[in-house]
């Protein structure tokens, strides 16, 4: 196992879980995730979901358990729905606690439209120390999803081996 990467991810409905677990596999690597205590079950959980985002809204999180501590991780992983043209705000709460002690990080969005999304990365870049070493932006079910997916996984391979 590839003690150097960790997986970190929110899903709400199964789309960001999926991705991030085939990206784990891919490297080999620990993959985690993590959850606030708001109940975004159903259409309500749906329209909360959206005003957290909106409002850049966050909430206490569930407790994790990760093998070493994040700062020990060579990079971290962070993947994340897209929540009325935001990161979830369990990410944004995520990088605003822990964001400074992340040495570097890579980012995975998850979303239903053809959009991209590349302003994200910005926003999610406000909370961490360094920008981001890799991206990739997926839509479950995509023709292009594969592709994407195995091209941000060679990315990462790229990077870490030539952080050696």
């Amino acid at each position: 196992m590839n003690k150097d990467i960790l997986c970190l991810y929110y899903s709400r409905t199964g789309n960001t879980k999926f991705a991030m677990e085939e990206i784990a596999a891919a490297l080999d690597c620990e993959c985690v995730e993590i959850k606030d205590r708001v109940n975004r079950d159903g259409a309500i959980g749906y329209l909360r979901c959206g005003l957290d985002a909106m409002r850049k809204r966050t909430r206490a999180m569930e407790p994790y358990e990760t093998s070493r501590a994040l700062q020990d991780y060579r990079l971290v992983i962070l993947g994340t729905p897209i929540w009325a043209g935001r990161c979830s705000s369990i990410a944004r709460g995520f990088l605003k606690r822990r964001g400074l002690e992340i040495q570097n990080i890579a980012y995975v969005l998850t979303h239903g439209s053809e959009e991209a999304y590349k302003d994200v990365y910005g926003q999610m870049d406000r909370y961490v120390e360094r920008p981001h070493v890799a991206e990739v932006s997926l839509r479950i079910g995509s023709t292009g999803y594969h592709f994407w997916r195995d091209e941000f996984v060679r990315n990462v391979t790229n990077y870490m081996t030539a952080e050696n």
